[in-house]
């Protein structure tokens, strides 16, 4: 049982470890496009960083994660979100469409990255094809290889996640960027009631569906072209 309990909190610790980090870059982003766009709220109090301390959010990043982590429960984590001034943008809706893209295409380079860093060491007969060290039982290559993991299912899980245009994620303001302007008055109705629509949509596993089908995908792309 013991074995169990510390396996259990060495994982979490793994788990926690890539979500803060990648929460972190995510809102970075998102701070670092705006403010290129000539909005500098979000540069001017700080979130232009890596530090987890000014992105993480009790709640949203500790103890919901926390939940599901060891309950399986199907709860959502975020990070504080990065503030804007749309006011301030130039062309507002090109900028509002690589503002909420950044954070998105930030995760996804993490998991590219560490996809490559996968490939590479499988290709080396450093790891299987089960993403375990080869020929070592070394709890430290164990880790570090659990992490990379780790860091490319979460960032595929984030980047795919923030896609789905319900509010208030990414991809309903991407699709609010990109639909004509006749369009704002029934995207306005779905600001107010999206978060109710996205905790039953998590609650009642109708995103599922959807991560069954891109998870073995990604990592297919990782091992294509092995025998």
């Amino acid at each position: 049982m013991g074995n169990i309990d510390s396996n259990a909190v060495a994982q979490f610790i793994l788990f926690m470890v890539a979500l803060v980090f990648s929460l972190s870059v995510h809102e970075s982003a998102h701070a670092w496009m705006s403010n290129r766009f000539g909005d500098d709220l979000a540069r001017l109090q700080g979130r232009i960083s890596l530090n987890p301390a000014v992105h993480v959010d009790p709640i949203g990043t500790l103890l919901f994660p926390a939940i599901m982590f060891f309950t399986g429960a199907p709860l959502i984590g975020w990070a504080k979100p990065t503030p804007v001034n749309p006011l301030k943008w130039r062309n507002k809706r090109v900028a509002n469409f690589w503002v909420s893209a950044a954070g998105i295409i930030c995760n996804f380079i993490i998991a590219i990255v560490a996809g490559i860093v996968i490939r590479v060491l499988y290709s080396t007969g450093l790891i299987t094809e089960n993403l375990v060290p080869a020929n070592t039982d070394s709890m430290i290559a164990v880790g570090a290889v659990q992490l990379l993991k780790v860091f490319f299912t979460l960032n595929v899980a984030l980047g795919v996640f923030n896609l789905i245009p319900i509010p208030p994620l990414d991809g309903s303001k991407i699709l609010a960027s990109i639909l004509p302007p006749s369009f704002e008055s029934g995207l306005d109705a779905l600001e107010r009631f999206g978060p109710i629509l996205l905790f039953v949509a998590v609650f009642a596993g109708l995103l599922n569906p959807i991560f069954r089908i891109v998870m073995p995908l990604a990592r297919a792309l990782i091992f294509l072209g092995v025998s």
